[in-house]
């Protein structure tokens, strides 16, 4: 047996001798010089730690896994690869190269046919291509026969397409969320909470070609919430600690501040080449020297101070504590477009001297079941925790000197921004909030001092008439407007972005969330109902003015609909619901 990789997070990880050839190869090589958190270090000096460390635990986690779950041997040795290849097509310095390509449409370069808009492509690309040498491919001939076919199923794995073995990698509770929480937790020196991996290879199996959580109605059940919602546990203490670190922050505003204006005085084409560089060729120090050489007069300075870990103090800093309902729901929506992002950040930077950063959570568990339905309506934890991570939402500003920059400021300038961009296309997000509008300006009733609010109690009746009001392009062009891919691996049609942004929409204040209780096939389950809040009106109503044909649209299904529409109506006081009183 060769000697084995000595991982400081797993011990000994042994790899094959396919696995070595493919990690001794110029693609994983490069991830030696990528480092897994980019620019963390200078708040937490040990975090330096590689994309390519974590390329090996994830090979091994995802191993362990699979054997758990009692899959083929060949099918574990295709689920370690697909853990061992899953980042190669990371850019150099990482998420910020990412947030160009969405801050500014006009640089995606073009990949396989399409705009490439993350590393999710170029590793599928770089994959599928099996350029890694011809020692490779002749092991591969041996083992599994034609090469270009065998890493098309690797790639279709690591896209978590290929079901069981793409949940292994690319799912909820998978190999590489396992592995980087216990490796940034490791180097960082900050607990990011508890993430027992034996406790949750146990707490997973396979049931009807998918990975669930394990346990019915019995102690193993509980053991298995427990082991899905430590995860939640450490991935929102990941964002608290790590990302959403000022320093770090001002960190990633410098160096988008510096890489975007490099990038800018290139021509386009020369532009484009280069940010494929980026993903392909680049390690960090590649890129810092080429920012380096391009990078003069302010811009050098300013990257003279990143490269010295002298970052831009905290000046300013707004969250979900400090900002309204309204302020906040535009916030999060224009920081997940990246063109109004960047509209945004650079007004406030120019027009004050300022460097901004806007931070999000992400990592919302959107498809993990137990074997009788989804984590989120098992756990009460878990729920919360989702809310949590879209909550988490910060707004900073960095500067040498004092910086007074007011709300009404900052919610005048979202307000014009988010009116331009509904100006040029769709935010499916709104179209759930103006759907909310519709249904409460039909059902609701106003009696003296008391105001009936519908509250909608299924929320399987939301997807399918979502995706009813997609389909019926004859009567507003909605498609746009409730443009939300579904499937029906769960008998109904569902949505991994309509849930996350149902969720947004609950912690940001614009809907509220309420949970009941029912019985069904001999056991009590729970459920959520929504309704949309005060805030949630008003922010609604100026999309509702804006979209006035889709609004009537929708406002026309609801009302042919109106009999089967499954809700309750809440009394509530008309100033309580205002929020006039408590």
């Amino acid at each position: 047996m060769d000697d084995p990789i000595l991982d400081p997070v797993h011990g000994a990880v042994y790899p094959d001798r396919l696995e070595r050839l493919i990690i001794q190869s110029a693609p994983l090589q490069r991830l030696k010089g990528i480092r897994q958190l980019g620019l963390v270090d200078v708040a937490y000096p040990g975090a330096t730690h590689s994309r390519f460390e974590h390329s090996v635990g994830t090979m091994h986690v995802a191993g362990l896994m699979a054997a758990h779950l009692d899959l083929s041997p060949d099918e574990v040795r295709k689920v370690r690869l697909a853990g061992l290849l899953h980042d190669i097509g990371h850019s150099a310095l990482s998420h910020a190269v990412e947030q160009i390509l969405a801050r500014n449409p006009d640089l995606q370069p073009e990949l396989e046919g399409k705009k490439a808009v993350g590393h999710e492509q170029f590793t599928r690309a770089l994959v599928r291509a099996a350029s890694f040498g011809p020692r490779v491919e002749e092991a591969v001939k041996e083992d599994f026969g034609d090469p270009l076919d065998f890493f098309k199923g690797i790639a279709e794995i690591i896209s978590g397409r290929s079901l069981p073995l793409g949940q292994i990698v690319a799912g909820d509770v998978d190999a590489d969320r396992i592995d980087f929480l216990l490796r940034d937790s490791h180097h960082s020196g900050v607990n990011l909470g508890l993430v027992d991996l034996d406790q949750i290879l146990q707490s997973l199996t396979v049931r009807d070609g998918r990975v669930v959580l394990s346990g019915a109605c019995d102690y193993r059940a509980d053991l298995s919430l427990t082991a899905a919602e430590s995860i939640l546990v450490a991935r929102a203490h990941h964002y608290n600690a790590l990302v959403h670190h000022p320093r770090v922050q001002s960190a990633r505003a410098m160096l988008l501040y510096v890489m975007e204006r490099v990038l800018k005085e290139m021509e386009k084409e020369e532009a484009c080449s280069q940010i494929r560089s980026f993903f392909v060729q680049y390690n960090d120090s590649d890129l810092m020297n080429l920012l380096s050489l391009r990078a003069a007069g302010d811009l050098g300075a300013v990257l003279g101070r990143l490269r010295e870990g002298r970052t831009y103090p905290l000046a300013s800093r707004f969250d979900h504590r400090t900002l309204p309902p309204g302020i906040r729901m535009a916030i999060s929506t224009i920081a997940r477009n990246g063109r109004a992002r960047r509209i945004f950040e650079s007004s406030l930077a120019r027009q004050h001297g300022i460097l901004v950063d806007i931070s999000t959570g992400s990592g919302v568990p959107k498809s993990l079941r137990t074997i009788d339905g989804f984590l989120y309506d098992e756990s009460v934890l878990a729920a919360g925790l989702i809310k949590s991570l879209t909550r988490q939402l910060t707004l900073s500003l960095f500067s040498d000197s004092p910086v007074h920059i007011s709300q009404k400021e900052i919610g005048d300038l979202s307000a014009r921004l988010l009116a331009f961009i509904r100006s040029e296309s769709y935010l499916p997000i709104e179209g759930i909030l103006l759907f909310f509008h519709e249904l409460h300006g039909l059902l609701s009733e106003t009696f003296g001092e008391r105001i009936l609010v519908p509250r909608v109690r299924n929320i399987t009746w939301l997807y399918r008439t979502v995706q009813e009001l997609k389909e019926a392009d004859g009567k507003g062009g909605l498609s746009g407007l409730f443009d939300y891919p579904f499937h029906l691996n769960y008998g109904f049609p569902y949505s991994e972005r309509l849930f996350e942004d149902v969720q947004i929409l609950v912690a940001m204040g614009m809907v509220y969330q309420d949970q009941r209780q029912f019985s069904k096939a001999g056991r009590w389950h729970q459920r959520y109902e929504y309704m949309l809040t005060s805030e949630g009106l008003d922010y609604a109503g100026e999309i509702a003015r804006q979209y006035r044909r889709e609004a009537a649209a929708v406002r026309d299904y609801l009302h042919k609909e109106k009999h089967s529409i499954p809700y309750d109506m809440v009394s509530l006081l008309l100033s309580r619901y205002r929020g006039k009183t408590l």
